[in-house]
């Protein structure tokens, strides 16, 4: 996304993130190059296997970490309590309020209109009552929306997902 953001002519492309030689091995993709299959820790020549107009651009962690850390900051403003996973993802644990918006649902959208105000990228929000709820929610709506699981809806969403949707499993 930060590539397609600061290169305008790839926006709508598919994009890898990555090293195009024999031995590479892609580090990112867009949602244009999953639409083929193409996925993270993927050898760049299945990649481009998988979709001969790939993209690919070399990484620029400096420039990903300081976008991470924009955001990261974005969060901070509405609680204390973030957990991140990687550069592009984070748990938030609104109990706290600081703000005092008072609905977990406002706050994630508040959030996604920030981010992408300040940074230029898209962002995709789940709300939910637990971490394993809020991350098939976040999923649900990729690569920029909201979905909000209830108390009282887990059992129910969980039970209607494919095996698939589990990480790990």
């Amino acid at each position: 996304s930060v590539e397609q953001r600061d290169e305008p002519s790839l926006r709508g492309q598919p994009v890898a993130v990555g090293g195009s030689s024999g031995r590479g091995v892609v580090a990112a993709a867009s949602y244009e190059a999953r639409v083929f299959g193409v996925r993270s820790a993927m050898p760049s020549v299945r990649a481009v296997e998988l979709c001969p107009r790939l993209v690919f651009r070399r990484p620029r962690f400096d420039v990903y970490r300081a976008v991470s850390q924009q955001i990261r900051a974005i969060f901070l403003d509405y609680t204390h309590d973030v957990e991140p996973l990687a550069l592009d993802e984070a748990y938030l644990d609104v109990t706290d309020d600081l703000r005092g918006i008072g609905s977990a649902t406002r706050i994630a959208q508040l959030i996604r209109e920030r981010i992408h105000a300040e940074t230029g990228l898209t962002a995709s929000a789940g709300v939910s009552y637990n971490k394993l709820l809020a991350k098939l929610a976040s999923d649900q709506r990729k690569p920029d929306g909201l979905f909000v699981i209830r108390p009282g809806e887990g059992a129910v969403y969980v039970a209607a997902l494919p095996v698939r949707r589990f990480h790990g499993v």
